[in-house]
């Protein structure tokens, strides 16, 4: 790995000197603070094999990626760091796959996902591989939307005597028969192996059963948390609501009166439900929550539209245990059921409000009883113009962890003197907010959310459509200085920024100020050009960037945003109608982990930047080339000619009507 890097006489004294005294996490701060990317720094140093596996558990992923390349003793400390951080491992059912699950179960990977399971032979080869390899130290197991059949999905999870987490959503093949587990003889055996199973997900089951969920549900006796989402649930009960019928579980249908059964039986263990989607009513809610014995720490409503406000505050009554509530859709709910949660569920943590039309500011007042919020959820609440919410966060002196994420993407009241007033109060905790389609907003928000909210690590600012480049560079209005805005384009065209050079000091509160990020989303703000794009997107950190439909982004500051910002990984620059081949030509390089790369309806673009995307992105999994008239499907051809991995999506016109083709 090499560098035309150099320290100053006068920086190398001052690192020597921290390397003898052992100050080795502060040499490596220094050298990042400097420019040097982290990897790089970490090779002026000297490390024991349990310090390095230390240090690189704080980088992201990809960093660690490339860290496993630099020798034999990174790829091992790497390798640690990985099954430290419990990453999941996504692995293609087919024969190609083989000799890297043997490769995981050697390195003791304990968290995976199998994808395009189905009943071939190749399937049911990859599942006995991961069941002798992986089984006996896999932890959480994923086979969402997989086809596997019965008989190889037994034999994967007797394989697996210390799995706690088995994802079956969408796995309707299982559950198509009805027999699944209905032999006691098969069931006492899988009851034993998973004896120690805590988290089930069978959502979007479209053929469970009465009959199958228990057969399935008796055989984790230690299960914790459950998801039903979006489940079929059908809510035939008797006279009295939670009464339990005496007819016999249904072979048919998954009734609510077979589930309320199953959580009487494991109140004392259920922490978590998900009964998002299944139309749930109030009296069945009520039903619920009633349960003797029960404690619910977290459940999940989402889109439940009959709830009702007084379900919601009888809920808060007989639950007050909750930390996580997700009311999101619940299309119903009022002020009322806002109040209701502030009054009883006062330990909670996590609250998605989002899309309840009816919600308004005055329900808002309610939050500033919420002391251990941490995230807030409220996209789509459009009559919240945030004026309460501010006067909340405001005057309520937080015990920690204050607020972490806040989410009000879609509030289309919201102005800037509410958020003016609430920035200031949420403070360097905050890591995650979402403003987008907020669109009244202006540059003192932003110059805000530069000042106070430095620690951002995800910022979404997509249709603010009256953020101009004065807000990013952190500058008064240019009608205060009449002739600065063609002297800072013209700067801008004359010299993009190098990132081996220092960079240039914020004039005022820029996104500069924001160098944590690693999520940003600008998408449609139309007022940007290149005079401060190419200033402001310096960050070493950032992965994933938004700058689709920004009529006014050039090759210039495509090329100073790929020198800025080298770790992207996701991008998307869609009906950006100016940037070329030649733009591509210079920016490409600087992408080498680019995975993700939405260029759709860029209608310069030819096949010339597929062959310079094919030759620097390596890592590329999805590229989206829709409505990109100068490349045709011989070209796409011909791209995943060069890397078979990558998913390229390209329309094209047919008869007069749009084809979009997934190849």
């Amino acid at each position: 790995m090499r560098s035309s890097w150099r320290l100053e006489k006068g920086s190398q004294h001052l690192l020597k000197l921290w390397i003898q005294a052992g100050l080795k996490a502060s040499a490596l701060m220094y050298l990042g603070s400097r420019g040097l990317p982290v990897l790089t720094a970490l090779k002026y140093l000297v490390f024991s094999p349990q310090m390095l596996t230390y240090i690189l558990s704080f980088l992201p992923l990809s960093d660690q990626k490339e860290a496993s390349l630099v020798s034999r003793a990174w790829y091992c400390a790497a390798q640690n760091a990985l099954r430290e951080t419990n990453v999941r491992y996504n692995i293609p059912v087919s024969s190609a796959s083989l000799s890297a699950i043997k490769s995981l179960g050697l390195r003791g990977i304990s968290c995976i996902s199998l994808t395009n399971l189905d009943g071939s032979p190749a399937s049911h080869q990859v599942l006995q591989s991961v069941a002798y390899h992986l089984g006996p130290h896999l932890e959480s197991l994923c086979l969402g939307g997989g086809s596997p059949t019965e008989a190889s999905f037994l034999a994967l999870i007797l394989g697996c005597p210390v799995l706690r987490t088995l994802d079956l959503s969408g796995c309707n093949s299982l559950f198509t028969s009805g027999t699944l587990l209905a032999q006691p003889e098969t069931a006492q055996c899988v009851r034993k192996a998973l004896s120690g199973l805590r988290d089930l997900n069978l959502a979007g089951l479209r053929n469970l059963t009465d009959l199958s969920f228990n057969h399935l549900s008796g055989c984790f006796p230690s299960l914790e948390r459950l998801s039903l989402a979006y489940c079929h649930l059908t809510f035939e009960l008797g006279p009295t609501w939670g009464s339990i019928s005496p007819q016999a579980s249904s072979p048919s249908q998954l009734s609510f009166h077979n589930l309320l059964q199953f959580v009487k039986e494991r109140a004392g263990r259920l922490r978590a439900l998900d009964l998002s989607g299944t139309g749930l009513p109030p009296e069945a809610l009520q039903a619920l929550g009633q349960v003797t014995g029960l404690q619910l720490e977290e459940l999940s409503l989402h889109s439940c539209r009959d709830l009702s406000s007084e379900a919601v505050a009888t809920l808060c009554r007989q639950q007050p245990g909750l930390t996580s509530l997700d009311l999101s859709g619940c299309s119903e709910l009022t002020d009322g059921a806002l109040l209701a949660v502030s009054r009883g569920l006062q330990h909670l943590r996590h609250l998605s409000l989002r899309k309840l039309q009816r919600l308004t500011d005055a329900g808002c007042t309610a939050l500033g009883a919420l002391h251990e919020l941490q995230s807030l959820d409220m996209a789509e609440c459009c009559l919240v113009s945030g004026r309460e919410l501010a006067q909340v966060l405001g005057s309520v002196r937080r015990a920690p962890p204050a607020l972490t994420s806040l989410r009000l993407a879609y509030c289309s009241s919201l102005k800037d003197a509410s958020v003016l007033s609430m920035i200031p109060a949420l403070g360097p905790s905050l890591k995650v907010l979402d403003l987008s389609s907020c669109v009244a907003l202006t540059n003192q928000t932003v110059q805000a959310i530069c000042t106070y909210l430095i620690h951002l690590s995800v910022l979404r600012l997509a249709w603010c459509k009256e953020l101009q480049d004065w807000g990013l560079l952190g500058l008064k209005e240019p009608s205060e200085e009449p002739g600065l805005s063609s002297q800072l384009h013209q700067e801008v065209e004359n010299q993009a920024p190098d990132p081996q050079e220092p960079k240039p000091d914020p004039q005022g509160p820029s996104l500069l100020m924001l160098q944590t990020l690693q999520e940003l989303d600008l998408t449609a703000c139309c007022k940007l050009t290149d005079a401060s794009l190419a200033k402001v997107l310096q960050f070493p950190q950032l992965r994933q960037l938004s700058l689709s439909l920004l009529p006014a982004l050039t090759d210039t500051g495509l090329v100073a945003v790929a020198r800025g910002c080298p770790s992207l990984e996701r991008l998307a620059l869609s009906h950006c109608s100016h940037l070329s081949d030649e733009g591509w030509a210079q920016a490409a390089r600087f992408w080498p982990r680019l995975q993700h790369l939405n260029l759709s309806s860029c209608s310069q673009l030819t096949e010339q930047t597929l062959d310079t995307i094919g030759q620097a992105c390596k890592q590329l999994r999805v590229l989206d080339v829709a409505m990109c008239p100068g490349i045709n499907m011989a070209a796409v051809r011909h791209f995943q000619a060069q890397l078979p991995q990558v998913t390229c999506i390209q329309s094209r016109f047919v008869g007069g009507a749009d084809l979009t083709l997934t190849l």
